[in-house]
This record gives structure tokens, C-alpha cells and sequence, in this order.
């Protein structure tokens, strides 16, 4: 089994920055890459970025690129969002899972059956 806990959010004001971290513990050789997700009250939990496990490729959602950051620390077992010039729109509950790695690579972000979400860390962006 794999778990994923998140961290990092916060309440920051338009145009601030945050950076959040995915410590993954578990059975994690299998897993294929790391997403972020991020479900406000009401929507669909969408996929904004994914790191690929085989070569570190990464992907973003137009909502998010210029702006977010996806890293890894393989030492850690840590995914990193770093988001930058933030907007109220990217107020959520962001959460991360794993993904398809193949998917990852060719611009789409699908979560795989590897894991439960975790509790999401809260992000508010606000004056």
C-alpha cells in the first residue's frame, strides 16, 4: 500500500508563493509518477501537474504552467509544488497520487489505482 501525506498550504495573497510537499511512504517501486490534484467544493478533482518516476519529465495544466513548479527528491520520497503568482482562482484542497507514468510523459495526468488520496492540504488565496 502507498500513502501520500501533503503539506504546505496556507493562506497567501494574490500573487504570492507557496510551496507544497508529498511525502510518499509505502510500497513506491511500482508507482509510475506523482500528480497533483486540486478539488474545490462543488467541482471535479482535476489533475494540474505530474513528474514522471523514469526520467523526471514533467507536465502542466494550462491553468498552472508558467507559474507552478513540479520537483522531486528521491532521497526524501518528496514531491514539490512550488506555485508562484498565485490568483484566488487557485484557492482549493490540493491533494497528490500517483499517476501513470506513460501518461505523465505524453501530456496527460492519470491517476493510477496505486494508493488512497491523502488528507489534501488547503490553499487559499486571498487580500
Amino acid at each position: 500500500q502507498v500513502q501520500f501525506v501533503e503539506s504546505g498550504g496556507g493562506l497567501v495573497q494574490p500573487g504570492g508563493s507557496l510551496r507544497l510537499s508529498c511525502v510518499v511512504s509505502g510500497f513506491t517501486s511500482n508507482l509510475g509518477g506523482i500528480g497533483w490534484f486540486r478539488q474545490v467544493p462543488g467541482k471535479e478533482r482535476e489533475g494540474i501537474s505530474c513528474i514522471s518516476r523514469s526520467d523526471g519529465s514533467t507536465y502542466y495544466a494550462d491553468a498552472v504552467k508558467g507559474r507552478f513548479t513540479i520537483s522531486r527528491d528521491n532521497g526524501k520520497n518528496t514531491v514539490y509544488l512550488q506555485m508562484n503568482g498565485l490568483k484566488p482562482e487557485d484557492t482549493a484542497v490540493y491533494y497528490c497520487a500517483a499517476v501513470v507514468g506513460l501518461a505523465c510523459r505524453l501530456g496527460v495526468i492519470r491517476r493510477s489505482d496505486s494508493g488512497s488520496w491523502g488528507q489534501g492540504t488547503q490553499v487559499t488565496v486571498s487580500s
